[in-house]
């Protein structure tokens, strides 16, 4: 069975970005894990509720098949966070998918990982992108090899759909 990893805030996640991408993902049949930098409960930004049962510094990249940075206000607790930016590097160095939604994009750009490749964020997040090499689209969803990024809520399904694909392959 194939397993992805989802880096999600302990509050201020956005929902959507969350819960459609997991369920897209279950559906098909892949297990997804919730890490976050505490176990146990985190809530959204409209009260949506998930359990994380790994912290963040124990995820291994060997363990999984992609990892998925999940965006919303709270994500900025991952921008500097060395080992968000580690894992993103990691899964980077193994070819396996990386994917980033709204804000969390920054995430992937402080890692050094979208030096040189195309990507979108929440609009908040595209000078960090720009500054950090990163060929900004301004696109709901792009692709741009292994990595995936989305710029909002509005594309949760669309990002969940590309992630599917991606660990498919």
């Amino acid at each position: 069975m194939k397993k992805v990893v989802f880096i999600t805030a302990p509050e201020m996640f956005r929902d959507e970005e969350y819960y459609k991408p997991k369920k897209v993902l279950e559906d098909a049949g892949i297990e997804v894990i919730t890490a976050s930098v505490k176990t146990g409960e985190l809530t959204g930004r409209f009260g949506y509720k998930t359990i994380s049962t790994v912290l963040i510094q124990n995820v291994n990249s060997d363990d999984f098949d992609a990892i998925v940075y999940v965006g919303g206000a709270g994500a900025n607790i991952f921008f500097d966070n060395p080992c968000a930016l580690k894992l993103a590097n990691n899964f980077f160095k193994r070819d396996k998918p990386i994917a980033s939604i709204c804000i969390a994009g920054v995430i992937l750009a402080n890692s050094g990982i979208l030096n040189g490749k195309k990507a979108t964020v929440f609009v908040d997040g595209k000078e960090t992108l720009i500054e950090k090499g990163a060929s900004y689209t301004g696109a709901s969803l792009e692709i741009d090899g292994n990595i995936i990024t989305a710029n909002g809520p509005e594309a949760a399904e669309d990002f969940a759909n590309a992630v599917l694909r991606a660990v498919k392959n």
